[in-house]
């Protein structure tokens, strides 16, 4: 007699395909057999066709053969012909051991399926229960990881890993919402339920599948500055302006807690899908560092894959300075996000809201790496780096001779001095720049 935990466990695939889909959607690939470890079908999300593919836990752990990762590269052969969005849900113990090498072969073919859909259509993994071995390369090579709560990723598995570096350690400290959503970076979304994190799949499947048409009159004008703090100094949490900017509960963060100082979102912007990178000066005052840019990078070469437009919101002092962030290799992966921005095709707006200096000002998506337009508010400052910063380097000597009673003072003075300065090279600037633009059509008539 089969127990209800079993039957219930025996239900966890289909059950998960039609929660995802659309009501009545759902229809199975005719060429899987019955008794494997993983089934597909083909349905819709908010009427937008999509293919998906789960684990069966019931079936060996969800572990996968030969016969499954026919299932799955099938999957995307029907998802790659019709160029729609391949949904994973993954509960797998890995390669199943009494196939041997197989097992490995059906891991390496799903590996190439999802290589050569790379950047052609989106592709989402949620996580559901243990994914090990080849079954957390599997989500890794997809576009967005949503992690639920049972969900659980890891190449190695605490037995192994005890047995091999001594070290005690459980599931959910090897691969949980805590090592993946803040440390690592495998994981874009954790969810706090099952349904959370079917939900918030096929809210993002729908943001990257059916990417709507930007309409002008859906955008109502609000006072954005009614979010940025009085004082140009003082730390401020860039969230409730990112809100402000995307259309109403459209918005969802990518990565909100891996290197917060940089946000990643998807959303959408007069039903227009978007991604909006924003510098978050609450955490470490908004600069960049070596995890922020990989982060943007990565976020930025998605969009530009699947063509969505970019919002580039800047508040940034510059790169985090210091010996670990060198060690980190911050040269390496900060010059992934200029790359990433500087091939970029698709349009991409920035907006410096108060700040934009040194290299980061470059990094940013500044006019010199392409940007299809760059605003900035008033009162908004572009430089090298901030005055104060400037006049220790340009006036060190003289500094050095001041009193240090006096040299807060004598450092404001300079600094409002350097200030004066700038503003006379930017009204020159100005003037110079409209005198060519009118040289120019004297010259096009």
């Amino acid at each position: 007699m089969t127990t209800p935990a079993v039957e219930d466990k025996k239900l966890m695939a289909p059950r998960r395909l039609t929660q995802l889909l659309d009501e009545g959607s759902l229809t199975y690939v005719a060429s899987q057999i019955d008794g494997i470890g993983a089934i597909s079908a083909t349905g819709t999300i908010n009427g937008r066709e999509v293919v998906a593919f789960a684990n069966d836990p019931s079936f060996q752990g969800g572990a996968l053969g030969g016969a499954e990762g026919k299932v799955i590269t099938d999957a995307y052969v029907i998802a790659m012909e019709k160029q729609c969005p391949i949904i994973g849900i993954w509960h797998s113990g890995g390669a199943r051991l009494q196939e041997g090498i197989q097992s490995l072969k059906a891991f390496g073919e799903i590996f190439q399926a999802m290589t050569h859909a790379s950047g052609k259509i989106p592709q989402v993994s949620v996580v559901l229960g243990p994914a090990a071995g080849g079954g957390a390369y599997g989500p890794a090579l997809t576009d967005i990881v949503i992690l639920g709560p049972e969900g659980r990723v890891f190449v190695t598995g605490p037995e192994v890993v005890r047995s091999v570096t001594g070290e005690d350690v459980d599931m959910l400290r090897l691969g949980g919402p805590e090592p993946h959503g803040r440390r690592s970076g495998v994981v874009h979304v954790v969810s706090e339920t099952e349904d959370q994190a079917i939900a918030d799949t096929g809210n993002i499947a729908d943001l990257l599948g059916s990417q709507g048409n930007f309409n002008k009159s859906a955008i109502t004008d609000s006072d954005l500055g009614a979010f940025m703090p009085e004082s140009p100094v003082r730390a401020y949490d860039v969230h409730p302006l990112v809100d402000a900017v995307l259309d109403e509960g459209s918005g969802i963060e990518l990565h909100p807690r891996w290197a917060p100082n940089l946000i990643t979102a998807l959303g959408r912007f007069g039903g227009r899908t978007v991604g909006l990178v924003a510098n978050n000066p609450l955490r470490l005052g908004g600069c960049l560092d070596a995890t922020s840019a990989e982060k943007g990078a990565r976020f930025v070469r998605m969009c530009d894959a699947f063509g969505i437009p970019l919002l580039v919101m800047v508040d940034v002092p510059g790169y985090l300075p210091g010996v670990g962030q060198e060690w980190d290799g911050v040269v390496r992966r900060g010059a992934k996000l200029l790359h990433a921005f500087a091939e970029c095709v698709v349009p991409r707006i920035t907006c410096v809201t108060r700040k934009s200096y040194g290299g980061a000002y470059i990094a940013m998506n500044s006019r010199s790496l392409g940007a299809t337009h760059v605003m900035a508010w008033e009162g908004a400052e572009v430089a090298v780096m901030g005055p104060v910063a400037a006049i220790r380097i340009l006036h060190r000597r003289k500094l050095a001779e001041v009193p240090p009673e006096n040299r807060d003072a004598v450092e404001q003075e300079l600094a409002e001095e350097l200030e004066r300065v700038r503003d006379a090279l930017r009204l020159d600037e100005l003037l110079v720049g409209r005198a060519n633009a009118g040289h120019d059509r004297q010259v096009r008539r």
